[in-house]
């Protein structure tokens, strides 16, 4: 692998991993109610997630799971109505805490890395970013599977920073989401964008 190659990738990549898709937007949501670093303890099921996936995609399953109508639909499915059930919950959400919890129990820290990890795995356009993406920067003439451990390295580490940042704007906003009606903004315009994502993953084609 030459340093052009990682020249290339690594914009790339960030830029993918600056979109704001589900997991994203759930961080922005965690900083703001939980602070910066649940956010990123919760982060730690997206990235396993990821790495279950590009191990897949090393060993060449992913590209077999991807092929597989019935279980992209099952696996649309199940990421969408997630999603759905997700933005119910923040629609319906309580509002009367007035400032962001700082320190969460261990039962809610395990809930939020939950919710990161079934959203990332529940996406299927995320295989196709493994399946697809990744590979055209890996030289099939070289070490195939250490090109695979930087490439996806890397990936895991610019998703890390990308959680820190949405987590981190979401933190900010906390300071403007004071009063009970601004909170109740934030939540149910949190709940309509997750709400959007699930209705377009379930909508969503194999390309």
């Amino acid at each position: 692998m030459t340093l052009t190659t990682l020249a290339l990738f690594i914009p790339a990549c960030f830029a993918l991993n600056m979109a704001p898709g589900p997991n994203n937007l759930l961080a922005l949501h965690n900083g703001k109610c939980h602070g910066i670093g649940q956010a990123c303890y919760a982060g730690i099921g997206r990235l396993l997630a990821f790495a279950l996936m590009i191990s897949l995609a090393a060993t060449g399953l992913a590209t077999l799971l991807y092929a597989s109508e019935r279980l992209f639909w099952v696996i649309k499915l199940a990421g969408g109505l997630y999603l759905l059930w997700l933005a119910y919950q923040l629609w319906r959400a309580p509002i009367e805490i007035a400032a962001p919890q700082t320190e969460a129990s261990a039962a809610t820290l395990g809930r939020l890395i939950r919710q990161e990890f079934y959203l990332a795995a529940g996406n299927p356009k995320a295989i196709l970013i493994f399946t697809a993406f990744l590979p055209q920067f890996v030289d099939p003439n070289g070490p195939v599977a250490s090109q695979f451990v930087t490439l996806g390295s890397l990936f895991l580490l610019l998703e890390a920073l990308a959680l820190l940042i949405y987590a981190y704007f979401g933190a900010v906003l906390a300071h403007w989401f004071d009063s009970p009606a601004s909170r109740r903004l934030f939540n149910r315009g949190s709940a309509a964008l997750l709400g959007s994502a699930g209705v377009g993953l379930l909508l969503a084609r194999r390309d």
